[in-house]
């Protein structure tokens, strides 16, 4: 343990492709990166996790953002890398482009939004704690966090330990980052498995 959080080994948040990523996103790719089956899944849980009302921020968003159609939200923010992405999203409100790896800092107050969510994207960060220490502050008392992933990414750009776990272990692996980023209730939900169509896993917490 450091002052920053938990030690990880040398070289664990390393790339393959290690220019910079704003190079990576300049290309808008306005694909979904999981399959119907795992978005209907993903859809679903958000129903009953999302509060209708709240305010929502969609964190390495893209054009789609897999929220339930029907609920209405008092506002959801994007976040992402290519504005041109984000700007076709029809769920946002607003949006902003960060290079998280950069920058984690993100530009809220503390305890503002009702809930977040990381949408097949974790895997890509090389700063997890002090992005989810982040999420942590901004988030109201109880608020919550959804990170959602599958077993499909862009290897050049995934870090070295995602690359080298199951997916079994990319979810213990998410799970020590909440639990490390100050999040409780944290657990584990299988909502595809797999076998059919796209791996669907999503691990939860709160704020504690």
């Amino acid at each position: 343990m450091t002052a920053d959080g938990p030690a990880f080994p040398p070289g664990a948040f390393r790339k393959m492709d290690s220019e910079d990523d704003a190079a990576f996103y300049a290309v808008p790719r306005l694909v979904t990166h999981i399959d119907d089956i795992a978005i209907a899944a993903l859809t679903q849980f958000y129903r009953g996790r999302l509060p209708a009302g709240g305010r929502i921020l969609d964190l390495m968003s893209s054009w789609v953002s897999h929220l339930p159609p029907e609920i209405v939200f008092d506002e959801v923010i994007g976040h992402g890398m290519n504005a041109e992405e984000l700007a076709a999203n029809p769920r946002l409100n607003r949006f902003f482009v960060q290079n998280l790896n950069r920058e984690p800092e993100l530009p809220f107050g503390d305890t503002t939004l009702d809930a977040i969510t990381v949408c097949v994207s974790i895997q890509y960060l090389e700063q997890p704690i002090k992005l989810l220490r982040e999420c942590a502050r901004i988030l109201k008392l109880r608020g919550q966090i959804v990170i959602s992933f599958s077993n499909r990414c862009f290897p050049t750009k995934a870090v070295a330990i995602w690359r080298q776990l199951s997916d079994d272990d990319h979810a213990r692996l998410v799970e020590f980052y909440l639990q490390n980023s100050g999040f409780a209730d944290v657990a584990v939900h299988h909502l595809v498995d797999g076998l059919t169509s796209d791996l669907m896993i999503a691990v939860t917490g709160r704020k504690a």
